[in-house]
């Protein structure tokens, strides 16, 4: 009950604590600081498009755009509204029909033209198979019936703007401009024609069998019907002819139009001052549309002709005069009309009026036209680029400087001057290159480089003068709308002086009613917005309004000049677009690849590439509406892949090479060159290619800096892998482009080499049969020594080589070099147990092995030498080899390699021991990692940093597990074998040693452990070495060369009484003999106990297995 007795206004009348305000300046405050960060985030996303983002941007990607075009939303009965009933119904007429045709207009010029002249593109004669022309035809024949019905609502307009008897002439000579356009489309279309008919003849084999093709024989007859229809009213050229043969005359008596005498002299004289009025114009500077209106008048000439069947001989010839002036006329893309021709094959009547050398003589005009463009190019081209330029400079300049408001009219109309300038220019130079390359064309005449060169710089310079619009849209925008205004306001004064003379004049009339209420009408529509629905209704209220002389001719001219320049800067935008528009050079873009041979030679003028990527990518939305492929995505992929092709064959790829030709040749600047004196031979700075910003080319960008040096980043990668001792060369040439180039390289982080590299570890895998006959084994320094060599030098490998060959290629190649010498080891233990399974052999060895048996308790289980040595020589009785080798020799050779392969086995895996122990000294202490997450907490840094060192500190941990496994490499045991082969060996060692003190010295060796490697081997794989220790060899060895030593001491001693020299030196070299012999068989020893410990010689195989089983269970 409390709450009802509370006042209703207490809410307001509660006192102010002051926390409102409190809160609200936290709230600004708040809101300032997201300001403040929004700005700096906005300003880093710039800074990082800068980089990126080239200097000439796609308009169609602007993910804001500004339209300045003005959108009517009032209707033209809305806007039409006079108290002269009568007057609105004719305005309101005409502006309908000439709204209409403007629509027709612009769809025939955005989908019908492109869909029509882009048909067949995308596909190559080589690429299609059977069947594909038939199936683009199906798939276009929808197409086909759109334009059916756009040609027959062009034919209802044209003959409602004739039953109008309107005034309305250059609206209509725009329609018929469309439909002419549109029968020189497929007059030049062959490809479109062919497949017309293939499509046909397939409709004939469709016919003859339907169920074939599953389709019911009933409808086939509407279709091709409808197929005669299309062929009959589009490609048969007659698309014109139809329209202006209609039977304009009403047959219930209506509208009488062919003898109507008053219409024929009106429409006459409408034709002739429209044309007085562009023939004035054409060819001057201050052109701006007159060359369509020309080809409109020609389509009215032809109709009027063809209505009323007169022809006035001088005006004929006056509108074939026209093309002296101009030859001829671009009507879309690559298509190009010759007035003459078109006259003379629509009126053939009326050409005969003139004589044939007439005629003639417009054609030789025509050719001379072009030879004189073509000397006339290079010179036009440089007086466009120096008042380009001071264009650009002026609008720069203009636009740049604030607005005075004392001078503020002044200002405008300099503004609004400098604007239809540009636009001037513009037109300019998309009518020179568009008249010249499609004569070109049409005339089959071969175009100079020199005009290629001209023309692309043109195309650049219109590029520039749309980007310099683009650029400054925010100013343009802006000053648009007030010269819109200013003009407005100078056309409402002129129609408000010429109105006060109208009222002024007391005598009245119905025609001067109607002056009147015209002029009113315009004034009503020009305060608003100036769309072209107001300026069309303006210009027909001022066709009554100046009637009966309403305005004085010093005043009539400004306002027509003012309307003009209102139509110009009302579209402004679109018109500078449409005239900047390049997309004829898809259809010439034979010229690319000559355009890019000359940027390349003039890289000072590389910043020009932006502008003609620009004008490429004009192309692409004209291609969006071909309907002839499953998608135009097709058309576009093919179109990107082709300009791709050939910049990277005419620019990049040159460009690439040339870099790392300069680089090459500067880094070896030591060795001689041919000439590279500047001054001499001229030098070309490339840097300008990298100082471009990046292209934008449909999804890419091309960034030439970035392509380049990953080209070089990759080649020089590649040849470093190749021949690592390159390395520092290499490094220098990144070093050098860098500082020559301003290219950021990438350090190819291979491992650099030391001058003694020696093989590879995958090369010696490859070739290890090779390998170990051509190197020779150090067991002690664990080297290999090359055998012989063409050079001064031999070749040695040892563990830090293999090491980084491991670093190189990764540890995954250890198993496999393993696994691959073990295949060639079973290879080799083939060829001995052949030697061994020998007839000749193996009965000499069981004759041995039965002779010490027996007399084994006689030497004390020593195997005599004296014994071996006649094995020795049995087997040399067998028979030697050409180069004086015995068999024995030659296993000796295969128990060598063997042992070589496993002297390789074992420095593999040194080398892999060596690299890891390289590797690991980056891992920390396994026993003592560091907690980061302990030390963080005690720092007192923040949740979200505590939260990331416990992550790294479980990531470590898992890293760096303590339970780690050990891989041990077991080499298999080995084979008995005789102690006899050990002479051979030693009489080999003593031999090659010898040789190194001689002055030839072929064959000299100073280390060959293969063989006690190999001997060990054979031993422990066989698991005979209990059996060999058992012969005692080594110790009847040196016991037999101790007894021989001392009896030859003794003898020394017995004969140096008797002063014999000649003995004596005898005697000294026998002893010395026998001490060489005696120290070789030593080192043999040491060799093979150092093998055997390597091979684990202290267990034989049986201990080995009990050792396994305990360590398993």
């Amino acid at each position: 009950m409390a709450l009802e007795t509370l006042s209703p206004d207490w809410e307001f009348d509660r006192f102010d604590d002051g926390s409102q305000k409190i809160h609200a300046e936290v709230q600004l405050k708040n809101y300032g600081k997201f300001l403040e960060e929004y700005t700096s985030q906005l300003k880093r996303i710039e800074d990082a498009l800068d980089d990126s983002v080239g200097d000439v941007w796609d308009f169609n990607l602007d993910p804001i755009a500004l339209k300045l075009l003005p959108y009517e939303q009032s209707s033209l009965l809305e806007l039409i509204n006079t108290e002269n009933k009568v007057l609105n119904k004719v305005i309101t007429v005409y502006a309908a029909l000439c709204c209409e045709i403007k629509k027709l207009k612009y769809e025939a010029e955005t989908k019908f033209y492109n869909g029509l002249l882009f048909y067949g593109e995308g596909a190559t004669d080589s690429s299609m198979v059977e069947g594909d022309s038939q199936i683009q035809m199906g798939r276009f024949i929808s197409f086909l019936q759109e334009l059916s019905c756009f040609v027959t609502r062009c034919y209802e307009v044209v003959m409602n703007v004739i039953h109008q008897l309107a005034t309305m002439y250059e609206h209509l000579g725009e329609l018929l401009t469309v439909l002419l356009t549109l029968d020189e489309i497929v007059d030049n279309h062959a490809t479109l024609k062919d497949h017309w008919t293939m499509y046909k003849r397939l409709l004939k084999s469709v016919h003859h069998n339907p169920s074939k093709f599953g389709i019911q024989e009933d409808k086939l007859k509407p279709f091709e019907k409808l197929l005669l229809k299309l062929e009959g009213q589009l490609l048969d050229g007659m698309i014109f002819q139809a329209c202006i043969e209609q039977q304009f005359d009403s047959l219930n008596g209506g509208v009488a139009v062919s003898k109507n005498s008053t219409f024929a002299e009106e429409f006459a004289h409408s034709i002739r001052t429209i044309f007085a009025n562009v023939e004035a114009k054409l060819g001057e500077p201050s052109e701006i549309d007159q060359r369509d209106k020309y080809v409109g008048i020609c389509g009215l000439f032809v109709l009027h002709f063809q209505i009323f069947r007169t022809v006035d001989k001088k005006f004929y010839k006056s509108l074939l005069d026209i093309g002296k002036k101009v030859p001829a006329i671009t009507l879309t893309a690559n298509i190009i009309w010759f007035a003459d021709n078109f006259l003379v094959q629509k009126m053939p009547a009326a050409a005969k009026l003139l004589d044939r050398r007439s005629h003639h003589a417009i054609k030789t005009h025509r050719e001379s036209f072009l030879q004189q463009k073509t000397q006339s190019l290079t010179k036009e081209m440089q007086s466009y680029y120096v008042f380009v330029s001071s264009w650009m400079t002026k609008m720069e300049s203009i636009l740049s400087k604030e607005q005075r408001m004392d001078k503020f009219a002044e200002d405008l109309s300099n503004r609004c001057n400098v604007f239809i300038q540009g636009f001037l220019y513009a037109y300019s130079l998309s009518t020179i290159i568009k008249t010249t390359m499609n004569l070109y064309m049409s005339m089959q005449k071969p175009m100079t480089k020199t005009s290629v060169k001209a023309l692309c710089r043109l195309v650049e310079l219109l590029k520039a003068i749309e980007h310099t619009f683009y650029r400054r849209s925010m100013v343009v925008a802006d000053s648009v709308t007030h010269i819109t205004q200013h003009l407005q306001h100078q056309a409402l004064n002129s129609i408000s002086v010429a109105k006060k003379r109208v009222i002024s004049d007391k005598k009245y009339s119905e025609q001067r009613l109607d002056v009147l209420s015209a002029l009113v009408l315009a004034e009503n529509t020009l305060n608003g917005p100036s769309t072209k629905q107001r300026r069309l209704i303006v210009s027909l209220a001022l066709s009554v309004g100046t009637q009966m002389k309403t305005f004085k001719d010093e005043e009539l001219l400004p306002l027509q000049v003012v309307m003009k320049k209102l139509d110009l800067i009302s579209e402004l935008k679109e018109r500078v677009r449409t005239q900047c528009d390049c997309c004829f050079l898809y259809w010439h873009r034979a010229v690319f690849p000559i355009y890019l041979d000359d940027v390349y030679e003039n890289a000072v003028d590389a910043s020009r590439l932006q502008y003609m990527f620009s004008a490429l990518r004009d192309c692409v939305p004209a291609m969006m509406h071909s309907r002839h492929l499953e998608s135009y995505e097709v058309l576009l992929e093919c179109y990107d892949k082709e300009i791709m092709e050939v910049l990277n064959e005419h620019l990049l790829d040159k460009l690439c090479k040339e870099i790392e030709k300069d680089l090459r040749l500067s880094v070896h600047t030591h060795l001689k060159l041919d000439d590279r004196n500047p001054y001499r031979v001229g030098m070309k700075d490339l840097a300008h290619f990298f100082s471009l910003n990046p292209i934008r080319f449909f999804n890419r960008f091309i960034d030439i800096k970035v392509y380049v040096t990953h080209y070089l980043d990759k080649t020089f990668y590649n040849l470093t892998t190749v021949a690592l001792h390159d390395w520092a060369t290499y490094s220098e040439m990144r070093n050098l482009a860098t500082q020559r180039y301003g290219l950021i390289m990438t350090e190819a982080h291979l491992p650099s080499q030391t001058l003694e590299q020696g093989l590879d570890v995958l090369e010696i895998m490859r070739n290890i049969h090779v390998f170990v006959s051509r190197y020779l084994y150090n067991l002690n320094n664990q080297i290999f020594i090359e055998r012989t060599s063409n050079n001064k030098h031999l070749n040695t490998i040892n563990i830090r080589h293999i090491a980084n060959s491991i670093r190189t290629h990764g540890t995954g190649i250890m198993n496999t070099t393993v696994n691959f010498t073990y295949q060639f080891l079973r290879k080799k233990f083939y060829i001995f147990s052949q030697f061994m399974y020998d007839e000749h052999i193996k009965s000499r060895l069981i004759k041995d092995i039965r002779f010490f048996r027996e007399v084994k308790d006689q030497n004390d289980h020593k195997y005599p030498f004296e014994r071996a040595e006649k094995f020795n020589r049995g087997i040399r009785k067998l028979g030697i080899t050409p180069d004086g080798q015995s068999y024995l020799d030659q296993f000796r050779q295969l128990i060598s390699q063997i042992g070589n392969a496993m002297g390789y086995v074992r420095m593999i895996r040194s080398g892999g021991l060596h690299c890891c122990s390289s590797a690991i000294r980056f891992v920390p202490d396994l026993e003592d990692i560091v907690n980061f997450e302990e030390l963080v907490k005690e720092e007192g840094l923040s949740e979200e940093t505590q939260k990331a060192a416990r992550q790294a500190s479980l990531f470590l941990n898992l890293c760096f597990n303590k339970q780690h496994t050990k891989s041990e490499i077991t080499f298999f045991g080995t084979t008995t074998f005789p102690s006899f082969q050990t002479l051979n060996f030693v009489e080999h060692s003593i031999s090659c040693k010898e040789k190194l003190n001689k002055k030839n010295k072929g064959g000299a060796a100073f280390t060959d452990d293969g063989f006690a490697m190999g001997v060990a081997y054979i031993l422990k794989l066989l698991n005979q070495y209990q059996e060999f220790d058992s012969l005692h060899w080594f110790q009847s060895v040196r016991e037999k060369y101790v007894k021989e030593i001392r009896a030859v001491a003794k003898q020394q001693n017995v004969q140096s009484t008797s002063q014999d020299e000649k003995l004596l030196q005898t005697m000294n070299l026998t002893h010395k003999r026998l001490e060489v012999c005696l120290q070789e068989f030593e080192l043999l020893y040491f060799s093979l106990s150092s093998a055997r410990i390597f091979f684990r010689a202290d267990k034989t195989a049986a201990e080995e297995n009990q050792e396994k089983k305990e360590r398993g269970g």
